[in-house]
């Protein structure tokens, strides 16, 4: 009885673990693409360049992954195909155990994105949890013959809503946008004012002396004192943004998009921008001209591929350059628009929802 009810916690332990990061990625597949392709081209750099022929299919792969989670911790818990779940979890578990160590160990990729943008945890942070979940996953390998045999029909009619909710949802979500946006560059929040600390930034500082560290909260005037490294002590209260920035050959124009009303036409690659939806894109730039609000292009390209695309749009607008992570991370569309006021997000649209000029205007007026 004492086994049954061990084994039926870490059923609900590490089934409940998959389900939730599983139904996190669900909600925005884009993104675990997005880190997948910084894997790819980890691996491809370091460990074989075959690698790299994966980066076209990490989409696809990452809304896979992302249901095989959901419906793997659904069957754990359940207890449908118990044994199979199992070995499936395992090699599972093995395999994101080595992404977060090699993460880890070399520096490689920061941010593993095991929950998305949700709940950011570190290398060694995301190591150590995926080594837990191999320890717990290795007991129910070891007694795997206590698990359930058979399951009773709702059991397994759950599994299959499960699997069919869970890919629904990830293709919504890439033909949209995120149901739940966890970004710093969400509907409400004020960019300027996020590229700013919460609060006034703290260090402590370490220096040597005769043989010994010290740690002060200033910084000693004792020249006799060497100094060997600062740290910060609120890193809760560093900027959520760092890294925005808008340019062209004229120089920087981050505080002009900060400044009155904006609407940014964002692509973040020339190669992969979808034109399904330009002509709608086309016709809201038309209407918006002489209108209060100004639509800029965005875009992470060279000033000449971006001046031949605004040329073959008709378009007559300013046109900017950007990092292509950062305009991922603003919004998970190629191409995308952001609405702003002052340097607020109003509104985010993927090209597929593209709206109309009179809704945009609605934004400023509510």
């Amino acid at each position: 009885m004492f086994k049954q009810g061990f084994l039926w916690v870490i059923r609900f332990i590490v089934g409940g673990l998959f389900i939730f990061s599983g139904l996190i990625k669900v909600n925005d597949p884009v993104g675990t693409a997005i880190k997948l392709e910084e894997y790819f081209d980890v691996f491809s750099n370091d460990i074989a360049g075959f690698f790299i022929y994966l980066k076209p299919f990490a989409l696809e792969l990452g809304i896979f992954l992302v249901v095989v989670e959901v419906v793997l911790g659904v069957m754990l818990i359940l207890g449908v195909k118990s044994r199979f779940t199992v070995w499936a979890l395992g090699l599972m578990i093995l395999f994101f155990t080595f992404l977060t160590f090699y993460s880890a160990y070399f520096n490689k990729v920061t941010d593993c994105g095991c929950f998305g943008d949700a709940i950011k945890l570190t290398p060694w942070e995301s190591f150590y949890k995926d080594l837990i979940l191999l320890v717990l996953i290795s007991i129910l390998f070891l007694f795997q013959l206590d698990l359930p045999n058979t399951s009773p029909k709702w059991a397994k009619g759950v599994t299959v809503a499960a699997l069919v909710m869970s890919f629904v949802l990830a293709i919504m979500a890439v033909r949209n946008l995120p149901f739940i946006d966890f970004r710093a560059y969400k509907i409400g929040v004020n960019i300027p004012q996020n590229m700013q600390p919460s609060s006034p930034l703290q260090y402590s500082y370490v220096m040597k002396k005769g043989g010994e560290l010290v740690v002060f909260d200033q910084y000693p005037s004792d020249e006799s004192l060497e100094f060997v490294e600062m740290n910060l002590k609120n890193p809760d209260a560093l900027p959520k943004i760092s890294d925005f920035a808008v340019w062209n050959e004229d120089g920087d124009f981050s505080e002009e998009v900060f400044t009155g009303n904006k609407l940014l036409i964002l692509v973040s690659s020339m190669a992969k921008v979808s034109d399904s939806n330009l002509d709608r894109i086309d016709q809201l730039v038309k209407s918006l001209k002489d209108s209060p609000v100004q639509a800029v292009f965005v875009a992470a390209a060279s000033q000449e591929e971006i001046q031949n695309f605004t040329k073959s749009r008709g378009w007559d607008v300013l046109s900017l350059q950007a990092d292509a992570t950062v305009v991922k991370t603003m919004i998970r569309s190629n191409p995308g628009i952001l609405v702003l006021k002052n340097g607020e997000v109003l509104g985010k649209y993927h090209h597929n929802n593209t709206p109309e000029a009179s809704e945009i205007i609605d934004l400023y007026i509510k």
